[in-house]
């Protein structure tokens, strides 16, 4: 019988490993997330805090590294594009509906991004048709199906409208990252890309933020919620940098499996901490969720990018 020879050495660890993490931290977020909104503050208000600390952070980092932000008006519109589709839309939803659903529903439901990715690639007609591939979206949408079934537990909580709210982050989600591999101007840093967003997702959201009364206050002592806060756009930066150093150490196929532990992880970590139970129809929906995955990866190579050093 033929063996397929397994090498296990540092070179082939490195990426697995800092994938594993990666997942980790970004299913934390969605723990987090749910603690900072215990307290009643408004979306507007938490994702200024997100946008300013991510920037700060940035900011910081840009210094280091010695790179400039790109001012021209193309750069501009970019950045205010990935701004709404990338943060400010998809979080406000989040935030509205993360008081209401079990993190293990909101890890699941971003399991949903790959998913929204190609059916939107097939519109625009950036993909090609591919049998598997739409099976894949068939089984997360039975997985979304299930969760919303008359005997899944949550529905008798009023769960499934507010399950039907939080798809349009992962929709947003999947529209900024075909806005990004279409329209991503040219020798443009991945992290610049962040930075840009962020400043100009504050000269957005800043006067909203006023405007409505969503200004949540941090100059009072700080509580678990506000380092939550902190922590939270802290992890997010990290999570996206960290995205963007694996893609170009292994490729944006490889890099992809991430969705497979931000969903296990969410699921398993809102257990843990926060003794969630689920039933046998959720667990049936995680695995119909997780099977799409796989079929819905791409099955071509895709060009590596450059990441930052």
């Amino acid at each position: 019988m033929y063996k397929i020879p397994l090498k296990l050495n540092p070179t082939n660890l490195l990426p697995l490993a800092w994938l594993l993490l990666l997942g980790s931290v970004w299913g934390s977020t969605i723990i987090i997330t749910k603690h900072i909104v215990s307290t009643g503050h408004e979306p507007l208000g938490l994702i200024f805090w997100q946008l300013a600390f991510g920037a700060l952070l940035l900011s910081i980092m840009a210094r280091v590294q010695g790179t400039s932000l790109p001012t021209s008006w193309v750069h501009l519109r970019f950045y205010t594009i990935v701004a709404l589709v990338g943060t400010v839309i998809p979080n406000t939803f989040t935030y509205m509906v993360a008081a209401y659903i079990p993190a293990g529903l909101l890890a699941i439901g971003i399991a949903t991004v790959p998913m929204f990715s190609l059916l939107i690639a097939l519109v625009i007609k950036s993909e090609r048709f591919d049998s598997l591939r739409m099976l894949g979206i068939l089984l997360g949408a039975l997985a979304i199906l299930l969760i919303l079934g008359p005997e899944a537990d949550f529905s008798r909580q009023g769960i499934g409208l507010f399950m039907l709210v939080a798809l349009i982050a992962p929709f947003f989600y999947a529209i900024e990252g075909n806005y990004l591999a279409l329209k991503t101007p040219p020798n443009m840093d991945p992290l610049n890309i962040l930075y840009g967003a962020s400043v100009m997702g504050l000269v957005i959201c800043t006067p909203l933020t006023l405007a409505t009364g969503s200004w949540v206050d941090l100059s009072q002592a700080w509580t678990s919620v506000e380092w939550g806060i902190l922590a939270n756009s802290v992890l997010h930066v990290i999570a996206y940098a960290g995205y963007i150093w694996i893609v170009g150490l292994s490729g944006a196929v490889f890099a992809s499996q991430v969705a497979y532990v931000v969903t296990l992880s969410g699921v398993l970590l809102g257990i843990i901490i926060l003794g969630e139970s689920h039933s046998s129809l959720i667990w049936l929906a995680l695995g119909c969720m997780l099977s799409g995955l796989v079929l819905v990866q791409p099955r071509k190579t895709v060009r590596k990018i450059k990441a930052s050093h």
